[in-house]
């Protein structure tokens, strides 16, 4: 059976195509600049070529036909037929309170996730968009939507509210919904998998640390916590996110600066971070190469990061009682090594021994700390599409 993932942003598409019978991806690449001027479409071959494919999209639903012409062309299909094409999974980022689980995509279902768009302007209309493509294109296909969010709606209720009038959740659902969840959701069950063990009596905290970054507490294989918020702006410092701050600092800055809402959610989102204290520059292995140099600046902003990280590690570890496993995933912690090194120094008290030869690995699955350490440190290369993809079969399948 063969299931297409589509990932659209609101001005992305980015896609893989996995023969499930095999469990193994056989096309993957991606659309940028979609309704902007150089767009293309780049992916890579079996050998492991990448192509880039230049042309006019003008919106989603040509991105997707442009994706799906690739797929079956002589010179770079990796299919020959469209009927190939079993179903079609959905990365869908906010499904609010609505979605606990991945589902089949219904018209009842689409206008429920329609209602939570004003909790991801930007991201929940781009994956309707693509959802709206494949039905143009694939009309007779299933789709199912997997949700950024499900997976933290296990959290208990003095976990996701907010201190402010309760009023406002009733009305408007401002509370913490948490983001990443495919991915946290990936590690949790795939160390437990790497490590022989059961979810149930574990204690993991897993960190999903990239350009965008978040942690969860997940205890007995459920979400408990987790650190971003209403919106993914919450956490951690992130590449271009400044993560928690004092909300009056917020007003401070708006009077201040003379900002209004999308003027403020603009600095903080797109300016702020890693990139607004290094002058826009939010690539952490620029960052990673300028503290290796012995630049003061990049020294203080990588301590910065990488406070915060270990900071929420031992607020879950209080949170849940302790802990067994710490979990580090997505680009930064997937391939910096001095990144985990920094995060877990410091943390023997909670019973973390790091064997700092083994933590020099890249983008491999490996327990990086000591055999006697009590607290196992392990990469976990995430791979939120064989997630959308396994959910995606076992929803047709019952």
């Amino acid at each position: 059976m063969k299931v297409l993932v589509l990932n659209c942003g609101s001005s992305s598409i980015k896609y893989k195509l996995f023969d499930m019978d095999q469990k193994e991806v056989i096309a993957q690449g991606g659309i940028e600049k979609i309704g902007l001027e150089g767009s293309f479409l780049k992916f890579t071959l079996p050998s492991g070529e990448k192509v880039v494919l230049e042309k006019d999209i003008p919106e989603h639903t040509v991105g997707v036909e442009f994706i799906l012409d690739t797929l079956v062309s002589p010179e770079y299909g990796a299919i020959k037929s469209l009927d190939e094409i079993n179903a079609v999974g959905h990365r869908m980022v906010h499904g609010g309170e609505k979605f606990s689980k991945s589902v089949l995509l219904t018209q009842e279902v689409l206008d429920a996730f329609e209602a939570c768009n004003d909790l991801a302007p930007l991201h929940n209309p781009a994956n309707l968009k693509g959802v709206n493509a494949i039905s143009a294109t694939l009309p007779d296909v299933p789709q199912i939507g997997v949700f950024d969010t499900a997976f933290h709606q296990t959290m208990p209720e003095y976990a996701y509210l907010y201190a402010v009038p309760f009023e406002l959740y009733k009305k408007y659902g401002i509370r913490r919904y948490g983001f990443h969840g495919t991915s946290h959701r990936y590690v949790s069950q795939r160390v437990c998998e790497f490590l022989g063990v059961k979810p149930e009596g574990l204690k993991i905290i897993t960190c999903h640390i990239g350009n965008g970054a978040s942690i969860a507490a997940v205890k007995d294989g459920k979400c408990v916590d987790t650190s971003m918020g209403l919106t993914p702006l919450e956490g951690l410092m992130m590449g271009t996110r400044c993560g928690d701050i004092d909300a009056g600092a917020v007003t401070f800055i708006m009077d201040k600066e003379g900002l209004d809402t999308a003027g403020v959610s603009d600095l903080l989102n797109k300016k702020s971070g890693v990139a607004g204290l290094r002058n826009g520059a939010s690539d952490m292995r620029d960052l990673e190469a300028a503290v290796a140099a012995g630049d003061k600046e990049a020294i203080m902003v990588d301590k910065m990061y990488n406070y915060r990280i270990k900071k929420y590690i031992g607020a879950y570890a209080a949170a849940m009682g302790g802990v067994d496993v710490i979990v580090f995933t997505g680009g930064v912690g997937e391939n910096q090594f001095t990144c985990r090194a920094a995060v877990c120094d410091g943390l023997e008290f909670l019973g973390v021994k790091m064997d700092f030869e083994k933590n020099k690995v890249k983008g491999q699955e490996l327990i990086v700390s000591t055999p006697d350490s009590r607290v196992k440190v392990v990469v976990i290369p995430t791979d939120e599409e064989l997630m959308i993809a396994s959910d995606t079969i076992a929803i047709l399948e019952n």
